[in-house]
């Protein structure tokens, strides 16, 4: 496994690069396995460099969608990151709806019970093998997903999706995926602007313990690739 730091000026410099090599990626999944299984992330850069891919030469249809995070609200509410993600993209692209998978929502027949809702996306991604990318984004904390330093999520070791409760951002309860999940992935990418992140972007890449900073247990099985802007780039 390589780890590759890719700078940009700001926020626009990293997702212009990022949306460069996901085009490129999905290509090469597409050709290799007939598929792209891609993992999303909310926040400013995740949501951004969807809007940026609008426009991508991409074979939409063959690419496989799956969440790293959600906040457990109603479907239509604008906290979900599936919800933004639509906004952002899969509304303007011609994507399979069969391969769409949102994580649930505080509605419907898991409606007030978020160990449910996380059971049962444990259950859709368990049998994937790899995926072939999981974005990122990540906390001033260092946190990714809605795993947060010294919380339960992060120490999980064998669960692949589990419930989240009194997240110290709002909204408090979601669902995630485990690192052991983030790590089934071949490639893994950070999305990190701003001079807020870069101590815990330093600290990361520097070997700190997962469990105080867990973006640091975050890693592709063939590359982890940070993109970070010029202010989060600060301490590196």
């Amino acid at each position: 496994m390589t780890t590759e730091i890719v700078r940009g000026a700001d926020q626009d410099g990293i997702v212009t690069a990022a949306a460069a090599r996901f085009t490129a990626l999905v290509a090469e999944a597409v050709a290799r396995r007939g598929r792209a299984r891609v993992v999303l992330t909310g926040g400013g850069a995740g949501i951004g460099l969807l809007a940026a891919l609008r426009g991508a030469d991409i074979d939409w249809p063959k690419v496989e969608f799956f969440w790293g995070d959600e906040r457990f609200v109603a479907a239509d509410d604008g906290d979900r990151n599936a919800l933004q993600a639509h906004e952002a993209l899969l509304a303007h692209v011609p994507v399979d709806e069969a391969l769409v998978h949102p994580m649930p929502a505080d509605d419907g027949d898991v409606a007030g019970d978020v160990d449910a809702a996380a059971r049962r996306y444990a259950e859709l991604v368990e049998p994937v093998e790899a995926f072939d990318v999981h974005l990122l984004g990540m906390g001033g904390e260092g946190h990714i997903n809605s795993i947060f330093p010294h919380s339960p999520a992060v120490a999980e070791s064998a669960a692949t999706a589990v419930a989240v409760r009194d997240c110290p951002k709002p909204p408090p309860t979601r669902i995630t995926l485990t690192l052991p999940m983030v790590r089934r992935s071949r490639e893994v990418w950070l999305l990190v602007a701003g001079e807020a992140k870069a101590q815990a972007a330093a600290a990361a890449l520097g070997g700190a313990a997962a469990a105080d900073v867990p973006a640091a247990g975050a890693s592709g099985s063939d590359r982890t690739v940070w993109f970070v802007d010029d202010a989060a780039a600060a301490a590196l």
